[in-house]
Protein backbone atom coordinates (compact mmCIF):
# COMPACT_ATOMS: atom_id res chain seq x y z
CA UNK A 1 0.00 0.00 0.00
CA UNK A 2 1.35 3.87 -0.78
CA UNK A 3 1.67 4.32 2.60
CA UNK A 4 3.68 1.09 3.75
CA UNK A 5 5.62 2.07 0.64
CA UNK A 6 6.76 5.74 1.45
CA UNK A 7 7.14 4.53 5.68
CA UNK A 8 10.02 2.33 3.68
CA UNK A 9 11.14 5.32 1.71
CA UNK A 10 11.53 7.72 4.85
CA UNK A 11 13.34 4.28 6.96
CA UNK A 12 15.43 4.55 4.07
CA UNK A 13 16.11 8.08 4.14
CA UNK A 14 17.45 7.93 7.66
CA UNK A 15 19.54 4.69 6.57
CA UNK A 16 21.22 6.66 4.22
CA UNK A 17 21.39 10.06 5.52
CA UNK A 18 22.71 8.83 8.73
CA UNK A 19 26.50 8.21 7.61
CA UNK A 20 26.68 11.49 6.34
CA UNK A 21 26.64 12.41 10.19
CA UNK A 22 29.66 9.62 10.56
CA UNK A 23 31.84 10.56 7.85
CA UNK A 24 34.80 12.80 8.09
CA UNK A 25 34.70 16.43 6.34
CA UNK A 26 31.19 17.41 6.73
CA UNK A 27 28.90 17.89 4.25
CA UNK A 28 30.83 15.60 2.46
CA UNK A 29 28.97 11.64 2.96
CA UNK A 30 32.62 10.52 1.05
CA UNK A 31 35.14 10.16 4.04
CA UNK A 32 38.89 10.87 3.26
CA UNK A 33 41.50 8.44 4.74
CA UNK A 34 42.61 10.75 7.24
CA UNK A 35 42.95 9.91 11.28
CA UNK A 36 42.57 12.14 14.45
CA UNK A 37 46.81 11.31 15.39
CA UNK A 38 47.40 9.38 18.53
CA UNK A 39 45.51 10.88 21.66
CA UNK A 40 43.47 13.50 19.80
CA UNK A 41 39.86 13.92 19.44
CA UNK A 42 37.41 15.35 16.80
CA UNK A 43 33.54 15.98 18.32
CA UNK A 44 30.85 16.74 15.17
CA UNK A 45 28.42 18.33 15.58
CA UNK A 46 25.67 17.81 12.34
CA UNK A 47 22.55 18.67 11.33
CA UNK A 48 20.44 17.94 7.86
CA UNK A 49 17.18 18.70 7.02
CA UNK A 50 15.42 16.56 4.01
CA UNK A 51 12.44 16.98 1.56
CA UNK A 52 10.96 14.51 -0.98
CA UNK A 53 7.78 14.31 -2.85
CA UNK A 54 6.29 11.80 -5.06
CA UNK A 55 2.90 10.99 -6.68
CA UNK A 56 1.75 7.45 -6.56
CA UNK A 57 -1.61 6.26 -7.67
CA UNK A 58 -2.69 10.07 -8.01
CA UNK A 59 -1.59 10.01 -4.11
CA UNK A 60 0.97 12.74 -3.47
CA UNK A 61 3.08 11.83 -0.53
CA UNK A 62 5.20 14.42 0.96
CA UNK A 63 8.14 13.34 3.41
CA UNK A 64 10.09 15.65 5.47
CA UNK A 65 12.70 15.18 8.36
CA UNK A 66 15.34 16.64 10.16
CA UNK A 67 18.19 14.68 11.45
CA UNK A 68 21.13 15.76 14.43
CA UNK A 69 24.42 13.60 14.79
CA UNK A 70 26.77 13.86 17.51
CA UNK A 71 30.09 12.17 16.54
CA UNK A 72 33.48 11.28 18.51
CA UNK A 73 36.01 10.73 16.97
CA UNK A 74 39.40 9.44 18.97
CA UNK A 75 42.95 8.67 17.63
CA UNK A 76 44.13 5.22 19.45
CA UNK A 77 47.25 5.65 17.65
CA UNK A 78 48.37 7.83 15.17
CA UNK A 79 46.95 5.48 12.24
CA UNK A 80 43.97 3.95 14.29
CA UNK A 81 40.57 5.96 15.17
CA UNK A 82 37.46 4.76 17.22
CA UNK A 83 34.23 6.53 16.06
CA UNK A 84 31.20 6.43 17.86
CA UNK A 85 28.22 8.44 16.42
CA UNK A 86 24.71 8.79 18.05
CA UNK A 87 22.10 10.01 15.88
CA UNK A 88 18.86 11.91 16.37
CA UNK A 89 16.03 11.72 13.90
CA UNK A 90 12.78 13.31 13.22
CA UNK A 91 10.15 12.22 10.37
CA UNK A 92 6.88 12.93 9.23
CA UNK A 93 4.91 11.72 5.93
CA UNK A 94 1.77 13.63 4.10
CA UNK A 95 -0.31 12.09 1.97
CA UNK A 96 -2.57 14.75 0.00
CA UNK A 97 -1.80 16.54 3.06
CA UNK A 98 -3.33 14.61 5.66
CA UNK A 99 -0.59 13.33 7.85
CA UNK A 100 0.06 9.72 7.92
CA UNK A 101 3.13 9.60 10.12
CA UNK A 102 5.01 11.86 12.38
CA UNK A 103 7.67 10.48 14.86
CA UNK A 104 11.40 11.43 16.42
CA UNK A 105 13.42 9.87 19.06
CA UNK A 106 16.75 8.23 19.12
CA UNK A 107 17.99 6.39 15.87
CA UNK A 108 20.78 3.47 15.36
CA UNK A 109 23.81 4.13 17.43
CA UNK A 110 27.14 3.88 14.78
CA UNK A 111 30.10 2.42 16.24
CA UNK A 112 33.42 2.26 13.88
CA UNK A 113 36.85 1.86 13.54
CA UNK A 114 39.44 3.85 11.04
CA UNK A 115 42.78 1.98 10.11
CA UNK A 116 45.26 4.03 7.80
CA UNK A 117 47.27 1.31 6.32
CA UNK A 118 49.29 2.95 3.44
CA UNK A 119 50.31 6.87 3.45
CA UNK A 120 52.89 8.32 0.88
CA UNK A 121 53.58 11.23 -1.63
CA UNK A 122 49.68 12.30 -0.69
CA UNK A 123 48.32 8.97 -1.49
CA UNK A 124 46.15 7.37 1.60
CA UNK A 125 44.76 3.88 1.89
CA UNK A 126 42.23 3.36 4.74
CA UNK A 127 39.59 0.42 5.94
CA UNK A 128 36.82 1.50 7.97
CA UNK A 129 34.74 -1.72 9.57
CA UNK A 130 32.10 -1.03 11.69
CA UNK A 131 28.87 -2.05 13.30
CA UNK A 132 24.89 -0.72 14.12
CA UNK A 133 23.28 -1.12 16.89
CA UNK A 134 19.93 -1.48 17.39
CA UNK A 135 19.01 2.13 19.61
CA UNK A 136 16.17 3.30 17.58
CA UNK A 137 12.45 2.01 17.55
CA UNK A 138 12.17 0.14 14.16
CA UNK A 139 8.58 -0.60 14.90
CA UNK A 140 8.33 3.78 14.69
CA UNK A 141 10.45 3.60 11.90
CA UNK A 142 13.48 5.15 13.70
CA UNK A 143 16.07 1.82 13.11
CA UNK A 144 16.31 -1.46 11.61
CA UNK A 145 15.49 -3.68 15.11
CA UNK A 146 18.86 -5.51 14.60
CA UNK A 147 22.73 -5.19 14.70
CA UNK A 148 24.30 -4.57 11.62
CA UNK A 149 27.84 -4.08 10.08
CA UNK A 150 29.36 -2.81 7.20
CA UNK A 151 33.17 -2.41 5.51
CA UNK A 152 34.54 0.71 3.72
CA UNK A 153 37.79 0.99 1.64
CA UNK A 154 39.18 4.56 1.68
CA UNK A 155 41.52 6.22 -0.70
CA UNK A 156 42.04 9.83 -0.86
CA UNK A 157 44.83 11.85 -2.91
CA UNK A 158 45.99 15.03 -2.00
CA UNK A 159 47.20 17.15 -5.34
CA UNK A 160 47.32 20.65 -3.63
CA UNK A 161 44.98 22.74 -3.94
CA UNK A 162 43.10 19.42 -4.71
CA UNK A 163 42.13 16.37 -2.97
CA UNK A 164 39.85 13.09 -4.53
CA UNK A 165 38.24 10.59 -2.48
CA UNK A 166 37.03 7.21 -2.86
CA UNK A 167 34.70 5.49 -1.12
CA UNK A 168 33.57 1.42 -1.95
CA UNK A 169 31.92 -0.29 0.81
CA UNK A 170 29.48 -2.96 1.82
CA UNK A 171 26.77 -2.73 4.49
CA UNK A 172 25.48 -5.72 6.31
CA UNK A 173 21.70 -4.38 6.57
CA UNK A 174 20.16 -6.30 8.85
CA UNK A 175 16.39 -5.31 9.72
CA UNK A 176 13.12 -5.96 10.95
CA UNK A 177 11.20 -4.47 8.15
CA UNK A 178 12.43 -6.98 4.83
CA UNK A 179 14.72 -5.10 3.16
CA UNK A 180 17.55 -5.95 1.33
CA UNK A 181 20.70 -7.05 3.59
CA UNK A 182 23.32 -6.67 1.10
CA UNK A 183 23.87 -3.54 0.27
CA UNK A 184 26.93 -1.41 -1.60
CA UNK A 185 28.24 1.69 -1.82
CA UNK A 186 30.10 3.59 -4.31
CA UNK A 187 30.97 7.14 -3.91
CA UNK A 188 33.55 10.54 -4.93
CA UNK A 189 34.78 13.48 -3.83
CA UNK A 190 36.44 16.64 -4.21
CA UNK A 191 37.59 19.30 -2.57
CA UNK A 192 39.34 22.73 -3.58
CA UNK A 193 41.22 25.44 -1.49
CA UNK A 194 39.59 28.61 -2.90
CA UNK A 195 41.63 30.44 -0.54
CA UNK A 196 43.41 30.12 3.34
CA UNK A 197 40.53 28.46 5.31
CA UNK A 198 38.06 28.04 2.63
CA UNK A 199 37.09 25.02 0.62
CA UNK A 200 34.83 24.06 -1.91
CA UNK A 201 34.07 20.41 -2.07
CA UNK A 202 31.54 18.64 -4.70
CA UNK A 203 30.54 14.67 -3.96
CA UNK A 204 28.68 12.23 -6.01
CA UNK A 205 27.70 8.89 -5.14
CA UNK A 206 24.86 5.70 -5.38
CA UNK A 207 24.44 3.15 -3.39
CA UNK A 208 22.19 -0.47 -3.52
CA UNK A 209 18.36 0.29 -3.35
CA UNK A 210 17.28 -1.69 0.26
CA UNK A 211 13.76 -1.58 -1.19
CA UNK A 212 13.17 -5.14 -3.12
CA UNK A 213 10.56 -3.79 -5.42
CA UNK A 214 12.43 -0.57 -6.57
CA UNK A 215 13.25 -0.04 -9.87
CA UNK A 216 16.69 2.01 -9.58
CA UNK A 217 19.20 2.94 -7.11
CA UNK A 218 19.51 5.70 -4.85
CA UNK A 219 22.40 8.03 -6.41
CA UNK A 220 23.02 11.89 -5.40
CA UNK A 221 25.18 14.74 -6.32
CA UNK A 222 26.53 17.06 -3.38
CA UNK A 223 27.98 20.52 -2.84
CA UNK A 224 29.21 22.95 0.07
CA UNK A 225 31.78 24.80 1.69
CA UNK A 226 34.22 24.36 4.98
CA UNK A 227 35.99 26.97 6.54
CA UNK A 228 37.90 26.46 9.04
CA UNK A 229 37.56 29.47 12.17
CA UNK A 230 40.62 28.14 13.54
CA UNK A 231 43.14 25.51 13.37
CA UNK A 232 41.01 23.31 15.61
CA UNK A 233 37.30 24.21 14.52
CA UNK A 234 35.29 24.02 11.29
CA UNK A 235 32.00 24.80 10.03
CA UNK A 236 30.42 23.64 7.14
CA UNK A 237 26.81 23.93 4.52
CA UNK A 238 26.33 21.76 1.87
CA UNK A 239 23.36 21.20 -0.10
CA UNK A 240 22.41 17.73 -1.98
CA UNK A 241 19.86 16.66 -4.70
CA UNK A 242 18.83 13.38 -5.84
CA UNK A 243 19.95 12.11 -9.31
CA UNK A 244 17.22 9.18 -9.35
CA UNK A 245 13.71 8.94 -7.82
CA UNK A 246 14.36 6.85 -4.99
CA UNK A 247 17.25 9.61 -3.88
CA UNK A 248 15.61 11.83 -1.48
CA UNK A 249 15.17 15.42 -3.51
CA UNK A 250 16.70 17.79 -1.36
CA UNK A 251 19.07 17.51 1.67
CA UNK A 252 20.57 21.00 3.28
CA UNK A 253 23.58 19.81 5.68
CA UNK A 254 25.17 22.54 8.22
CA UNK A 255 27.54 21.13 10.67
CA UNK A 256 30.68 22.23 13.11
CA UNK A 257 34.13 19.78 13.92
CA UNK A 258 36.30 20.50 16.91
CA UNK A 259 39.61 18.71 17.23
CA UNK A 260 41.14 18.78 20.72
Amino acid sequence: MVFMRFIGKLLLIGMLMSPATVWAAHPLITDDAGTQGKGNFQFELNGQYDSDEETVSDITVKSTGWQVGTTLSYGVIDTVDLVLTLPYQWGKVEEDGFTVYDEKGISDTVFEVKWRFFEKDGLGLALKPGITLPTGDDEKGLGTGKTGYQLFFIGSQEVAPWAFHLNLGYIGNENKVDEEKNIWHASLATTYDVVENLKIVGNIGVEKNPDKAANNDPAFILGGLIYSITENLDIDCGVKYGLTSSETDMSVLAGMSFRF
